[in-house]
C-alpha cells in the first residue's frame, strides 16, 4: 500500500539480485514508498517473496517504451534505480542482441520516460567495471578517469547506457548518477556467477548430490569484490550525495585471484573436494585483472564497506545450503 506522505522510489528488475538486496534496504530504513518493476509476472519472484506485500510490484518490460512511460507517468518517482539488464558478461557472447536491446534500448526508453514525465527524479544507473575491459598494469587502480575498452558485448552495452547517461544530463539536464560497481556477490545471486556456482557446487556436494568435483574458469585472473549489501548502500547514497552527470565507481580497492577465492570457499567446507577446469565455462577474451579506486566516491558520501568479504561468502555458501536441502 502506497503511502502518499513518503517519496516514490521507482526501481527497475526489482526481483533481480541487486534489485532485491536495494528493495529491502530502503524499506528496512523506511526510505520511501519501493514501486518495482518485473519483466513478467508469470516468472518467478522468488528474490522480493518475503517483502511481495510491503511493495507495490508493476508488470514492466523496459523494451517496451509505451509500458514504461506510463508507469513513470503515473509513480512520478523523486529516485529511480535503473538496474533491469542483461547481467550476465559470458550469455552477451551468446545473445549480444538480447544483451543490447535490454540494456540500451531498455536504458534509452527509461531516459525518455523519465525526461518527459518525471524530469526532476534523480536517475542512479547501474553501470559496471566491465566498461573498463582491457587496461594495463601500469593503469592500475582503475579510476573513472581510465579509457573505456570493454572486451566483451556485456561491456559495450554498459559503456552505451553509461555515454547515453551523460548525454541526457548533458542535452536535457536529466538528474543521472552514473555508478559503476565492480564485481559485488552475496545470497542471492544467480547461480551462473562464479561465486554462486561454486558455492551451489560444494552444497551439493555436501548435500551428496554430485560427486567431490567442482568444475571451474579461468583462474588466473584477479577481481574486486565487494559484498551486494554494501553495494545497494553505495547506490542509495549516490542519489543523495552524487553529482549529477558524474561516474563514480565503487569498489573495494583489493583484488581477488579466483583461484585464492576458491580456496576460500573449500576452506568452509569440510568435504574432500578435487577442482576441474571445464572450456564451457572460459569466455573468448578475458579481463584479467580488475581492481578500482573508489576515493573519488568515498570522498563524496563517506561511503566505505561495512561487510568482510570472507563473510560474504560464508553468507553465500549457507544461502545454497539451505536451497539444495
Amino acid at each position: 500500500m502506497r503511502d502518499f506522505m513518503s517519496k516514490n522510489i521507482l526501481i527497475t528488475g526489482i526481483n533481480g539480485f541487486v534489485g532485491s538486496h536495494l528493495a529491502e534496504y530502503v524499506l528496512n530504513n523506511k526510505l520511501g514508498n519501493v514501486i518495482g518493476l518485473n519483466r513478467d509476472f508469470n516468472t518467478s519472484i522468488e528474490n522480493i517473496a518475503q517483502i511481495k506485500n510491503k511493495i507495490e510490484l508493476v508488470e514492466c518490460d523496459i523494451t517496451d517504451s509505451h509500458r514504461v512511460e506510463s508507469v513513470v507517468k503515473e509513480t512520478k518517482p523523486e529516485l529511480v534505480f535503473h538496474l533491469a539488464a542483461q547481467s550476465f558478461v559470458p550469455a552477451s557472447w551468446n545473445s549480444p542482441v538480447e544483451t543490447m536491446n535490454t540494456n540500451v534500448l531498455g536504458s534509452v526508453n527509461l531516459f525518455e520516460a523519465v525526461r518527459k514525465f518525471s524530469p526532476e527524479s534523480v536517475l542512479q544507473i547501474a553501470c559496471s567495471s566491465e566498461e573498463y575491459g582491457f587496461v594495463k598494469e601500469t593503469e592500475l587502480p582503475i579510476t573513472e578517469e581510465q579509457p573505456l575498452r570493454p572486451l566483451s558485448p556485456y561491456g559495450v552495452s554498459k559503456v552505451s547506457m553509461d555515454l547515453l547517461g551523460y548525454q541526457y544530463f548533458k542535452s536535457y539536464g536529466l538528474k543521472v548518477v552514473r555508478t559503476r560497481a565492480f564485481n559485488h556477490t552475496g545470497p542471492r545471486r544467480g547461480e551462473v556467477f562464479v561465486v554462486s556456482d561454486w558455492s551451489k557446487q560444494i552444497a551439493e556436494i555436501e548435500a551428496g548430490k554430485r560427486k567431490p568435483l567442482i568444475k571451474v574458469g579461468n583462474l588466473e585472473t584477479k577481481r574486486d569484490f565487494l559484498d551486494v549489501r554494501d553495494v545497494v548502500e553505495a547506490y542509495y547514497l549516490a542519489t543523495q550525495k552524487c553529482d549529477a552527470g558524474e561516474a563514480y565507481n565503487i569498489c573495494s580497492g583489493t583484488a581477488y585471484p579466483m583461484k585464492e577465492l576458491l580456496n576460500m570457499l573449500l576452506d568452509l567446507s569440510s568435504a574432500d573436494i578435487k577442482t576441474e577446469k571445464d572450456p564451457a565455462k572460459m569466455r573468448p577474451s578475458d579481463v584479467q585483472v580488475l581492481v578500482g579506486d573508489s576515493a573519488k566516491f568515498r570522498e563524496k558520501t563517506g561511503w566505505k564497506p561495512k561487510i568482510d568479504f570472507k563473510q560474504t561468502l560464508k553468507d553465500t555458501l549457507e544461502y545454497w545450503r539451505n536451497r539444495v536441502k
